[in-house]
């Protein structure tokens, strides 16, 4: 199959997937007779997962790990809990800084009610003086 119908098969972009042959995560596509590359079920196969991963935000670095993991079956399974277990670790501190930044969008949100002009705004007024350095209900 042609770039464009891989593409198509996964919902993956086609500057992506050069991305992906660029760095090296999978085999290269044989070649038609016209230069173009022939990609395999196994590109195909491959990308899936490589998407799969990538929806799941683990790194690529951490990817190409867990292709290699699939490229030596017999290799122990350590390694990969290792990288989901990282993976999860990292989830959990985006998780608590989210948080903490929904807990500080609560508190710039509690400065201003009730309808009025724009220059009788809390928030504007909070987000302009810690613009001049001054403290915000937020911080």
């Amino acid at each position: 199959m042609q770039i464009k119908q891989l593409a198509r098969a996964t919902g993956v972009d086609v500057e992506t997937i050069r991305f992906y042959e660029k760095q090296g995560l999978w085999p290269e596509p044989a070649r038609l007779a016209n230069g173009y590359r022939d990609y395999a079920p196994l590109h195909l196969e491959r990308l899936a997962f490589i998407r799969h991963c990538r929806a799941l935000d683990i790194p690529l670095p951490d990817v190409r790990r867990l292709l290699e993991a699939i490229d030596a079956p017999r290799a122990a399974c350590v390694d990969v809990e290792e990288l989901v277990d990282a993976q999860l670790a990292r989830v959990r501190a985006r998780l608590q800084s989210m948080q903490a930044l929904e807990r500080q969008l609560l508190q710039l949100r509690s400065a201003c009610s009730g309808e009025h002009a724009h220059q009788g705004c809390g928030i504007l007024k909070e987000l302009v003086a810690a613009a001049h350095g001054e403290a915000c209900v937020c911080h």
